[in-house]
């Protein structure tokens, strides 16, 4: 008997991991935006000081790691295992990025949903006695992820008015056997959903289905009503996806307007040029990280399902017509122990 299942995609915990600490680094276009003073530390240069911005990226998992394992009070061998991902081929900003830690390492890849999957699997490993501490990373870098799945910078080409601006930065988090929260208390792992959209250019109405189609599997799961919670936070629907989600859940009755927000809107001003908002893998774990792990430990919000999205796509998959396949991972968040203790 799966005692600790919520119908088919949730997971009721029992262990409670909790989040000890957080670390986040993010760009220059980042730290000008409405969440600079949650952040860490905002470089000033896409480059880092590295010869090119894929080692940028690299730089921001590696020097992440080392300040949320800093911010824990914590010695890095304590840590029982890494998992971390991101965008570039074969997940290489982690792979090099973590590659002198020497602690066990998971590379994964879930696209811009990828803090979300690692926070499951994170909590799973603690819940199922396999680890006492794991570090989650994930990284994204504009200027490395325009050049693979769109349009070399120098091209100087013309942005579509509902692309993403992928976000420069990456995020970290601690997860631990042991701590005074917040908890992981629940998570609702996604389904790959396909409507059949191409446009690499319009991520937000290619993911808002995958959104929409957890959000609701983690409500009939749980049996919960969505203002059980102070804020639903996806990862980087921006304007168009959100919009979208709303109104799928709407036309099934689950009405969230006021309750949902997305990370995508929440870490660019509208004045920066951005278009439909932020996306990549360091959206959500960067927004996370930063401004809603803030939130909760001051005690502004208690109750959060974090919806981190992906688009599961690749140059490859482009190339040959493929449509987009998408995915979204829910993790429910509390100051307490929640509902099932």
């Amino acid at each position: 008997m799966l005692e600790k299942k919520a119908g088919k995609q949730t997971s009721q915990l029992q262990k409670f991991p909790s989040i000890i600490a957080t670390a986040s680094i993010v760009g220059p276009k980042e730290g000008k935006g409405p969440l600079a003073d949650y952040f860490d530390q905002a470089v000033d240069d896409e480059f880092w000081g590295e010869k090119s911005w894929e080692k940028a990226e690299s730089k921001f998992m590696r020097e992440v790691l080392a300040k949320v394992v800093s911010k824990a009070s914590m010695a890095m061998d304590a840590l029982d295992f890494v998992i971390a991902g991101d965008l570039l081929n074969q997940c290489i900003a982690a792979n090099f990025g973590i590659r002198e830690s020497n602690i066990p390492f998971y590379g994964i890849y879930g696209a811009c949903s990828t803090i979300g999957e690692a926070m499951q699997l994170g909590a799973a490993l603690i819940e199922g006695g396999f680890a006492f501490n794991v570090a989650c990373l994930t990284s994204s870098h504009f200027c490395s992820a325009e050049k693979q799945f769109r349009f070399p910078l120098e091209l100087g080409s013309q942005r579509h008015p509902t692309a993403q601006w992928t976000v420069t930065g990456s995020g970290g988090i601690i997860l631990s056997a042991e701590g005074d929260g917040p908890y992981i208390t629940r998570f609702t792992t996604g389904k790959i959903v396909d409507m059949g959209i191409k446009d690499q250019n319009n991520m937000g109405a290619a993911m808002a289905p995958a959104a929409a189609d957890t959000i609701y599997a983690h409500f009939e799961d749980t049996g919960l009503s969505p203002d059980y919670y102070d804020m639903i936070v996806t990862g980087d629907l921006g304007k168009v996806g959100k919009r979208i989600t709303e109104d799928l859940l709407s036309s099934n009755g689950i009405r969230i307007s006021k309750l949902l927000n997305d990370c995508g809107l929440m870490i660019f001003d509208s004045k920066q040029d951005v278009h439909a908002g932020g996306s990549g893998c360091g959206c959500a774990a960067t927004v996370f990280a930063g401004f809603l792990y803030d939130r909760l430990k001051k005690g502004k919000l208690n109750r959060i399902l974090f919806v981190p999205t992906g688009a599961l796509l690749s140059p490859t998959s482009v190339q040959q017509g493929e449509t987009i396949p998408c995915i979204a991972h829910a993790v429910a968040i509390e100051n307490t122990k929640g509902v099932n203790q």
